[in-house]
């Protein structure tokens, strides 16, 4: 586990703002995917899959930008918002 996060804490702040972007698609992929004419155990076995991305994309993207880097994302929607 260890390795692992010495591994995303070497990857950029904007590496780490592109993997949390990606989670949105996923989110909206995994239940989108219940408008398809399929069964219920496809269904299921592509919402399982695409929300488990969803779920990934956002907790890697999230260690790689660290308390810092969320902080500054944060920040840039607040004063996004206060114009």
């Amino acid at each position: 586990m260890e390795q692992v996060k010495a591994f995303l804490a070497r990857l950029s702040f904007r590496t780490g703002v592109i993997v949390l972007a990606l989670c949105v698609p996923c989110y909206i992929l995994s239940f989108a995917q219940m408008l398809l004419p399929i069964s219920a155990a496809a269904k299921s076995a592509l919402w399982f899959v695409l929300f488990g991305m969803a779920k990934t994309t956002q907790y890697a993207g999230l260690a790689i930008i660290g308390v810092e880097g969320w902080r500054r994302v944060k920040g840039w929607f607040t004063r996004r918002n206060a114009q």
